[in-house]
């Protein structure tokens, strides 16, 4: 099982990177089978993927915080398990979880146990894991999520956003994720920006892996709500990411 991370703040098309990465992997490695975890709390890899999803972890370990919410004769672990089994959304090229949004109060230590056990046997069920993080890192420096291979950090051509990917590395260094890789990926590039923000890349200490073009087919099949997954072959931002992806060996 190999397991493939991706983070980035909001709006600097990370998600789409998220998408075209499956995309790459249904195509390249169709006889594998591949797990997509939306761990964003602004989740819409769904819809990316051109996938409806009505229930998230969040909502559902919400619900068992309900009084009466258990039925009678199961364990509270019981139930959180079913529960998680129920979030699982099935495809038959790859399944989805959507971590969502933890709402309410009270404390969530017990189910985010459950969950990291949930996860930890699910995933051995599958070749290929990619989990579609934010920013902050919650649910990998918490060790929800571990056992990482790849994380690729985006970012968009802007110093900014730069600067916000460097400090994303410096989560990384300071709970200690063990990774075996980790790289830069800055996205909607129009020209020679990556000339002039050299200097900022330096300062991350990340390894810039590729870019990938502002492609308004993107845009496009966004307004559209296609899904990214169907992007064609020559358009540019796949093609920018099979260079990438082919680059780590992915």
């Amino acid at each position: 099982m190999k397991q493939i991370a991706i983070a980035g703040k909001g709006g600097v098309g990370k998600t789409t990177f998220t998408a075209l990465m499956l995309r790459h992997i249904l195509k390249n490695k169709a006889n594998k089978t591949v797990l997509a975890v939306d761990a964003d709390p602004n989740a819409n890899l769904n819809e990316a993927l051109g996938l409806e999803v009505e229930d998230t972890i969040s909502t559902m370990l919400e619900e068992t915080k309900k009084p009466g919410a258990i039925p009678t004769g199961m364990t509270k672990e019981m139930f959180i398990e079913y529960k998680l089994q129920q979030a699982l959304v099935e495809t038959k090229s790859y399944d989805l979880l959507v971590m969502g949004n933890p709402q309410g109060s009270g404390c969530y230590c017990y189910p985010n146990d459950l969950l990291r056990k949930h996860l930890e046997t699910l995933r051995d069920n599958y070749d290929y894991v990619t989990v579609d993080n934010e920013a902050g890192l919650e649910h990998l420096s918490r060790r929800i999520i571990n056992n990482v291979h790849t994380l690729i950090v985006v970012s968009d051509a802007s110093a900014r956003s730069i600067r916000s990917a460097g400090r994303v590395h410096e989560i990384v260094k300071n709970v200690g994720l063990d990774l075996e890789e980790i790289g830069l990926v800055v996205t909607k590039v129009t020209g020679n920006e990556i000339e002039d923000l050299q200097p900022e890349i330096d300062k991350t200490g990340l390894k810039l892996l590729g870019t990938v073009p502002l492609d308004p087919l993107v845009a496009e099949y966004d307004v559209k709500s296609k899904a990214l997954v169907d992007l064609p072959d020559d358009a540019l931002s796949v093609q920018a990411v099979e260079k990438i992806l082919n680059g780590i060996n992915l």
